[in-house]
């Protein structure tokens, strides 16, 4: 059968379905309201593209910063986050998502130290999306600890006063004398004691206290926080094949959905031929979904959806279709010939987004001047799942189960796309076979969702392949980064000049826009922390032919690789130690508030809470130095380099030791990581968040690339986008946890900040071994020319 254009897509009709029961805390429950995204959250983010009246009805009201900045905030009430049952089963909600970071251990170690609980006797419950009644859910930015720690402390200290309230009115005795401590609520005057299971139901009729009332543990009666000897409350599952991702869902009389999507951003179905199709098989539905008006947000992007009895039969049938496509706007996008495009952009003057000094002055009157071009391609997620969702819906009531990180975002969207009130859909989070910002885009589960809605509500797993990852996913953007310097007599820059061409992640919002959004450009670039009197940088005008997004730590890779070679390049064209020249530009210790110096976005945090600290960047710099012997005498063909950035307001550096053989293969040996995150809450989560950005940070160095040609991902699998596998991994990591013990300062990130150093300090020890510049990403055969 021939489909013209007008096939059915996108009903606001809603199949009907039944609402299933919602397993909620029963006795005692708590956590916090985390904030998340910050003004960089999706749905911040979108919002003000479309109303940009927004930030003049605000501009009177007070300033927030962190959690208290998110749409919801984060929720004071224990009652919702922690729930004790009868034998002292202690129940923590988590309200972020799990993609491997440890966030649902960390949650619980901080609630349940501060609950002075029994770690064997601690559970983790997953929260569905309800930022209503859980906060803001959004798990991207590197913030989950970062804003939400006090938070989860003071949940987990106000349900333990409610235990010692509960005790004290059983007993008779005043509040004071009881204690709870080790899961055991004690009054040493009567000697009488109960578990916290047999005062759980008590406590949970009790009024929450206000939040001034309750006492947190001081730093030294931690059981838990910052002691390292936690390891993941899921190894068992994850051990024995009972953990649950998004791709394991099954339900009963589920069905499965494959889309053809267009193969140029922008494009939509002219007609399609599914006679051939329609043999297969277990095939049970063949339907168009339009595709949406450019920008797409977080829009399906349209094409031919095909529901079966199986997986093998709707991939079979989707081979089967014959589909003619428009490939609209961007049909000619060519990501070869656009970096010519980019580097044309960055060798003129661009929009100004810091302006210090008088650049042109003090580079006319330099010693000697320096210039060089740096490029970071196209780069995908690539997570070892790639996006999967289950939707049902039936009487009225839609239910998702997704590896998603915004469980908020798909609830809205869903409910918007099914013309459906907000109760009557629930979205439930699995866990995630990696994220790295692509599965913040609920695209996936709305395509689901219009697959079940095509077939009476059944449920319907929506399954992306791995190419269809790599064809249709947001990308990295791609960017071409120009620096300039004037150097004085000692070989000290006293002009400094950066061009960052790049397309915006604006542009899923927004129709047209031509610059990086402040965010963007405070990834590195316009917080530039250097000791130069004379600093200029600039934004030229960019579009964009792809959907752009969040890529683990994302504009700080072009900007830490860009800025941090450099360096390299200047320390040895000053005949001075890249480690030194580096500190020595860095400048003295001091504290720079980041908004004094441009618009700075500071990932959303109070600039007096989270000013740069360049003490703090020296020391991790140096920490990274001394742990793989900086110095010393190197074999033929091979050499030490080091990097260091700040970012997610934590400070991280790298120092990697390469060899390169005869024929231009690179094997990086050593990987010295060094992080100042401020309080360490779970060490062994952040050496392993480390330890991962590495191998991920080798991958965007050394093989990762997406190239576009005619507006269509040229790569497949990962044969052809490459990322690091175990036999090139280094045979060390190294990673040095600075010690911050106030666990009264603010926490910085973790999940992203070890990426973007990676780079860089591999091409300046390739330098060092080979005397070749390495100015492109990625490396790959670069050096067997």
């Amino acid at each position: 059968m021939i489909h013209e254009a007008q096939t059915m897509a996108d009903r606001a009709s809603s199949p009907a379905g039944t609402e299933t029961d919602q397993t909620a805390p029963s006795a005692l429950a708590n956590v916090s309201r985390r904030a998340m995204l910050g003004g960089m959250g999706a749905l911040v983010l979108a919002l003000s593209w479309r109303d940009p009246a927004r930030a003049e009805d605000k501009k009177d009201e007070p300033k927030k910063y962190g959690a208290d900045a998110m749409p919801h905030g984060w929720q004071d009430d224990p009652k919702v986050f922690v729930a004790i049952a009868a034998d002292g089963t202690v129940t923590v909600t988590c309200h972020r998502s799990e993609m491997g970071q440890g966030v649902r251990t960390s949650v619980a170690l901080v609630v349940a130290d501060e609950l002075d609980a029994d770690w064997s006797k601690v559970k983790v419950a997953q929260a569905w999306g309800d930022e209503a009644r859980f906060g803001n859910q959004d798990t991207d930015g590197s913030r989950s600890l970062r804003h939400f720690f006090p938070h989860l402390r003071h949940a987990g200290a106000a349900a333990r006063a409610m235990l010692v309230q509960a005790a004290a009115k059983q007993w008779g005795v005043p509040a004071g004398e009881v204690k709870a401590e080790n899961h055991v609520v004690t009054h040493a005057k009567s000697k009488r004691s109960l578990g916290y299971g047999e005062v759980a139901a008590a406590a949970a009729e009790l009024p929450v206290p206000a939040r001034e009332s309750v006492t947190l543990k001081k730093q030294d009666a931690f059981r838990y926080i910052g002691k390292g000897k936690i390891g993941l409350i899921d190894n068992h599952d994850f051990t024995v094949g009972k953990a649950m991702y998004g791709i394991d869902t099954r339900l009963d009389g589920m069905l499965y959905a494959l889309v053809a999507r267009p193969p140029v951003y922008g494009g939509k179905v002219v007609s399609f031929d599914d006679t051939e199709a329609q043999k297969v098989a277990g095939v049970v539905k063949i339907f168009k979904i339009d595709a949406p008006e450019i920008p797409s947000e977080f829009q399906p992007i349209g094409g031919v959806a095909v529901v079966a009895k199986n997986t093998w039969a709707a991939m079979k049938a989707r081979e089967a279709l014959k589909i003619t496509w428009d490939d609209g706007p961007n049909a000619g996008y060519d990501s070869v010939a656009f970096r010519g495009e980019l580097e044309k952009a960055a060798r003129a003057p661009g929009k100004v987004v810091r302006d210090q000094g008088d650049v042109a002055g003090a580079m006319a009157k330099a010693k000697t001047k320096l210039e060089a071009e740096y490029f970071v391609p196209h780069l995908v997620q690539a997570p070892m799942e790639p996006p999967a969702a289950t939707v049902r819906i039936k009487d009225g009531f839609c239910e998702a189960w997704a590896c998603t990180q915004a469980p908020q975002a798909t609830h809205d969207r869903l409910a918007k796309k099914l013309n459906l009130p907000a109760d009557k859909v629930r979205v439930n989070v699995t866990l995630l076979g990696g994220g790295f910002g692509r599965k913040s885009k609920p695209d996936y589960v709305l395509e689901a969702a219009l697959c079940s809605q095509a077939v009476d509500g059944a449920p319907v797993k929506l399954i992306w392949t791995r190419d269809d990852d790599l064809h249709h996913g947001y990308y990295h953007t791609i960017s071409v980064e120009r620096l300039e310097a004037g150097l004085d007599d000692k070989g000290m820059p006293v002009a400094w000049l950066h061009r960052s061409a790049a397309p915006t992640i604006g542009s899923i919002f927004a129709p047209d826009p031509k610059h990086e959004l402040p965010f963007e450009l405070g990834m590195g670039l316009t917080n530039t922390p250097f000791a130069v009197p004379n600093i200029r940088l600039e934004n030229p005008a960019a579009d964009a032919h792809v959907r752009i997004g969040w890529f683990r730590s994302v504009s700080n890779i072009p900007h830490a690789f860009a800025i941090q070679s450099f360096v390299s390049e200047l320390a040895h064209a000053a005949g001075k130690d890249p480690k030194e020249y580096l500190l020595a530009l860095i400048g003295p210790d001091r504290l720079i508030d980041p908004t004094s110096i441009s618009d700075v976005w500071n990932y959303g945090e109070d600039p007096a809470r989270y000013p740069i600290d360049t003490g703090r960047l020296r020391r991790v710099i140096e920490a990274a130095a001394k742990g793989i012997g900086w110095g010393r005498k190197m074999e033929k063909g091979t050499g030490l380099g080091i990097a260091g950035h700040y970012s997610f307001v934590t400070h991280t550096a790298v120092a990697a030791e390469v060899a390169v053989g005869p024929k231009g293969e690179v094997q990086v040996k050593r990987v010295d990581i060094a992080i100042d995150c401020g309080p360490q809450v779970n060490p062994e989560r952040i050496r392993s968040q480390m330890e991962g950005a590495v191998v991920m940070g080798m991958g965007l160095a050394l093989s990762a690339e997406i190239t576009f040609k005619d507006g269509r991902a040229q790569q497949n699998n990962f044969d052809g986008y490459e990322i690091t596998r175990i036999d090139a991994a280094p045979k060390e990591i190294h990673v040095h946890l600075l010690p911050n013990p106030d666990y009264n300062r603010p926490l910085g990130g973790v999940g992203e900040p070890g990426v973007p150093p990676v780079a860089p300090a591999i091409a300046n020890a390739i330098f060092a071994a080979t005397g070749r510049r390495i100015r492109q990403l990625p490396i790959r055969d670069q050096l067997s020319a």
